[in-house]
């Protein structure tokens, strides 16, 4: 289990984008990669245009689902995170601070005041809070590949971090 905790912090701090998949108001599902940075306490922050499904669906309804992987490895060989948990619009500004830090460092970009994210900027500023997470894995059923699911504690992922 150790190892895969380990690879899932790996996946964590490489890979620069998130998958989040939502739910329109109409009630179809809706997909959306988005440049992410992530916190201490493993809260995903993006930035996005507030007109955005993605960003109607959020705050329409903040159960969303998110995936991370490394799409350039071959068939059978990539490594995915799954999670379940609560994405929301940010507007307290001790919040929006947190998360446009975390963006800008990682983006290596000069940070955007708070207030332009709360008044004339078309984007805003978006933070992910996952409550589960699955690691995939392999197995077989009388000789046939599968892919399985396997959830990991993710307080032991957080100290990877």
């Amino acid at each position: 289990m150790n190892k895969k905790i380990e690879t899932a912090a790996k996946i964590i701090k490489r890979i620069e984008y998130i998958n989040i998949a939502s739910i329109t108001p109409e009630g179809m599902p809706w997909n959306t990669p988005v440049y992410t940075s992530f916190d201490k306490n493993l809260n995903f922050y993006w930035l996005s245009w507030k007109k955005n499904q993605h960003s109607i669906n959020v705050r329409n309804n903040g159960n969303v689902f998110v995936t991370i992987y490394d799409s350039t490895t071959p068939a059978g060989t990539g490594v995915g995170l799954y999670f379940s948990g609560k994405a929301k619009e940010l507007i307290n500004p001790a919040e929006m601070l947190i998360g446009i830090t975390v963006i800008y460092k990682r983006e290596k970009h000069k940070m955007r005041a708070i207030k332009e994210f709360l008044t004339h900027f078309p984007r805003r500023v978006y933070r992910f809070t996952p409550e589960k997470i699955w690691i995939n894995g392999d197995s077989d059923i009388s000789g046939n590949f599968i892919d399985i699911r396997e959830e990991l504690d993710l307080s032991k992922i957080k100290e990877k971090l």
